[in-house]
């Protein structure tokens, strides 16, 4: 009971500052709120010694000649990034109805519409790269509806807020682990689109080449693919530099070869996405750890 109490309190401590963030500025356009919690993030990333040490220990794996000065902005815009795409994602519900922001194009468009067409299946697959819930958005103004794989938060505050976010970008949300992965066979064999984000670290996949370097990966979207014939299309929500638009681009279907060449594919293509925008890349995933 004890230390049930105890990590409620925690759970309350560390979401704490977040709420105050949001509730402090919730009177102000939906912009200026983005932009409030992107400041905030930025001046984190500048001068919180964890997350700068942990930042820096990651951006130097991939770009070792860059200079301190160099890491220091970048962190701060990698900040205000994800902060700005924290507050899109809390508010889904309302980001999702703004069209006027999302530009759609790219030839994975029309292989998506094409299969749900012919009553097949869609796996999406991005990674923690611009805004991912613009690729959702876009999907809901062709008049389809993709639902998504999410690692759920250990903090009850957080959780609830994101997947309620979530879930307003289309259903179903599908949480990891062995019964959400049944639930994502049913849906994907029902003809549904699934998006997930495969650039975390996967404890049971296999070491392949991410931004130059060897990180355990997820077959499991390729394998989703072959096995049922599904199209895997990469599609990224790309922010610009007005901070409020987005360029959501879908590539070609990866071709269906083998597994471990479809993923590595997958990777080597947002390996080029985020050397082109290195700040609209989520840093802090500790994605190589010890491999």
């Amino acid at each position: 009971m004890l230390l049930s109490s105890l990590k409620s309190a925690l759970h309350h401590v560390r979401y704490l500052p977040l709420w105050s963030a949001l509730t402090v500025v919730r009177w102000r356009s939906f912009e200026s709120r983005s932009r409030s919690l992107g400041t905030t993030f930025g001046i984190i990333m500048r001068w919180f010694p964890p997350a700068r040490r942990r930042f820096d220990r990651e951006v130097s794996r991939v770009f070792p000649e860059m200079t301190r000065s160099d890491r220091l902005r970048l962190g701060q815009e990698m900040g205000r990034q994800m902060g700005r795409t924290l507050f899109e994602i809390y508010h889904d519900a309302e980001f999702q109805t703004q069209h006027h922001k999302f530009n759609g194009s790219g030839p994975g468009l029309d292989a998506m519409k094409d299969a749900q067409a012919k009553g097949k299946g869609v796996i999406i697959v991005s990674g923690h790269f611009g805004q991912w819930e613009a690729v959702r958005a876009v999907v809901k103004m062709h008049g389809l509806e993709s639902g998504a794989v999410y690692r759920p938060n250990k903090n009850r505050h957080y959780e609830r807020r994101i997947r309620t976010g979530i879930e307003a970008g289309g259903t179903p949300i599908l949480a990891t682990g062995r019964v959400g992965t049944r639930a994502l066979v049913r849906n994907l064999r029902g003809g549904g689109i699934v998006s997930i984000l495969l650039d975390e670290k996967f404890a049971e996949g296999i070491r392949l080449p991410f931004l130059g370097h060897d990180a355990l990966t997820s077959l499991s979207a390729a394998q989703l693919a072959l096995k049922y014939d599904l199209p895997m299309i990469p599609a990224y929500g790309i922010r610009r530099d007005d901070g409020n638009t987005f360029r959501v681009e879908f590539e070609a279907p990866i071709p269906h070869t083998d597994e471990v060449t479809m993923t590595r594919a997958f990777n080597d293509s947002l390996s080029a996405r985020i050397m082109e925008n290195p700040e609209q890349w989520y840093w802090m995933l500790r994605r190589w750890g010890n491999v």
